[in-house]
């Protein structure tokens, strides 16, 4: 019999109306890495909160075995005892203390309430070295970017010498270098003998990394193998319930004039003084044309959307044209009167209101044109309105008044886009567009933006994906240094042309 550490069987997670993991069971051996796939909502979220001790025992039913004994995992402490150590997809850092505070964070070297402050900037020093971050121990971890922030969460897992490390979602704000790195980080550990979990919805890392892939499906686990034993294309079966013929699905509209003109574009940087970020950045956006920004993390790709969107404002210089016409953007309501729309990369952060249900969510930048019946919101229209968007778009949900905190990540990107239709504007900004989100749903999304460009709405679309870039892209820019190093028409664009480009 084959040696596990993990053992989790016969698990069942009930919500209120909702059966989020069905008799599921999973196993993991001893220094291996074993990936979870499955669309958003699959459970996979569930099971790793259960395994952390979020979803405390007694909330669940099913039984945990841990190096062969049953556990009871009543809180986070006790899975972190076991040497259970998780790294969420969501970057979660004390942004005010520094890079060493938030590392040892809980972990603080000394005796008693005397931290040993010499041996903590030498420890923190040797680890920024190892991950080649160029900052200094007491910097704030805020100056640091959502990549290095999130080589910095792995190591703080790290220093806790787990026995079992869960990754959800682990590269999606690293650089291509940063991948490699991490990579090389999880090859070592699994020699060590240290168990991962690894989940992913880019299934090139999963063949690149995993030794056994399973797959979650509505709460169901659907398949277990060895992943020199699985093709790409039946695993994406397996994953969505059907098969997906195209992965990106990518409409030829009809491009017209130039709709959107950027001129001298200048964006200060962040923590630098007299350092811009942008610098001179001049560029032109036509009618139904899918404009493709490209470059490395860091590069100022998302600052270029924020400034001209007038949500980055702070010693900010531009020019904006929209047809013809020059447009002071100042403020981001500038910028939708102007018939701007902004799906922003970080949705949890700025994208939606959590509390909210999925239509007040989608009528957010549209409260000026509720339908009204004399001095009156006319609810029924207004129902109407998000009902079609809402089928139109297969949001998975009971109905649009659900909670859009209850979503799965696909689900909460899909009602961000809704929003935008609702205002139907006639530029639509999009950052990441698929950062975290499963291979159907990205499919659909990708049907979803030849439909707007095909109606005559033109998309900028920022994306680290490289695939996704060149696939998506009727053109596209390269940004490295603050300039536009590289700009490929829709023959030219590749991943090879992109990278050389970024790297200059």
């Amino acid at each position: 019999m084959e040696e596990y550490i993990l053992e989790m069987q016969h698990v069942t997670k009930k919500f209120p109306g909702v059966t989020a993991l069905s008799d599921v069971t999973m196993n993991l051996k001893k220094g291996e890495i074993l990936g979870i796939c499955g669309e958003n909502g699959a459970g996979k979220s569930t099971l790793m909160k259960i395994l952390s001790g979020t979803y405390p025992h007694g909330t669940y039913e099913g039984t945990i075995f841990y190096d062969g004994k049953a556990v009871r995992l009543t809180d986070v402490s006790v899975a972190k005892k076991l040497g259970i150590e998780m790294i969420y997809q969501e970057i979660n850092m004390v942004l005010g203390s520094s890079i060493e505070e938030n590392l040892y964070l809980g972990n603080l070297p000394g005796k008693g309430r005397f931290v040993d402050f010499p041996k903590l900037h030498s420890m923190t020093e040797e680890i920024l070295k190892k991950i080649h971050i160029d900052a200094r121990p007491t910097d704030r971890i805020a100056s640091l970017n959502s990549g290095q922030m999130q080589m910095v969460a792995l190591m703080r897992a790290l220093v806790n010498d787990p026995k079992i490390l869960v990754l959800d979602e682990p590269t999606s704000a690293l650089t291509s270098s940063e991948v490699d790195q991490l990579m090389g980080i999880l090859d070592e550990l699994r020699k060590k003998g240290v168990s991962c979990i690894y989940i992913s919805h880019k299934l090139e890392e999963i063949y690149r990394i995993c030794n056994r892939v399973l797959v979650l499906r509505d709460g169901q686990c659907i398949s277990c193998r060895n992943i020199t034993d699985v093709k790409e294309e039946l695993l994406i079966e397996e994953m969505v319930g059907r098969k997906v013929e195209n992965l990106y699905p990518k409409k030829n509209a009809v491009i017209g004039d130039v709709v959107l003109s950027v001129r001298d574009l200048q964006i200060p940087h962040p923590t630098i003084k007299n350092r811009r970020i942008i610098e001179n950045v001049s560029f032109d956006l036509k009618k139904g044309e899918i404009l493709g920004i490209g470059g490395l993390v860091g590069a100022g790709r998302s600052e270029i959307l924020s400034a001209i969107f007038g949500s980055l404002t702070g010693g900010v210089k531009k020019k904006v044209i929209i047809e013809g016409k020059e447009i002071t953007i100042n403020s981001p309501s500038d910028a939708i009167d102007a018939g701007i729309g902004y799906v922003t990369e970080e949705r949890k952060l700025n994208g939606f209101v959590r509390m909210l249900s999925i239509r007040d969510n989608m009528y957010l930048p549209s409260l000026k044109e509720l339908p009204m019946k004399g001095l009156f919101i006319d609810t029924k229209a207004e129902n109407d309105n998000c009902n079609e968007i809402f089928n139109r778009l297969r949001i998975k949900a009971p109905s649009i008044h659900t909670i859009i905190n209850n979503l799965s990540g696909g689900n909460q990107q899909k009602v961000v886009l809704a929003k935008w239709l609702l205002k139907n504007p006639r530029i639509l900004f999009i950052d990441e567009p698929t950062k975290g989100v499963d291979v159907g749903a990205k499919a659909e999304i990708y049907t979803f933006l030849g439909e707007l460009v095909e109606q005559g709405i033109s998309i900028i679309m920022v994306s680290s994906d490289m695939p996704e870039l060149v696939s998506i892209s009727d053109r596209v820019l390269v940004i490295s240094n603050g300039r536009i190093t590289g700009e490929f028409n829709k023959g030219e664009i590749s991943e090879e042309a992109v990278m050389r480009a970024a790297i200059q």
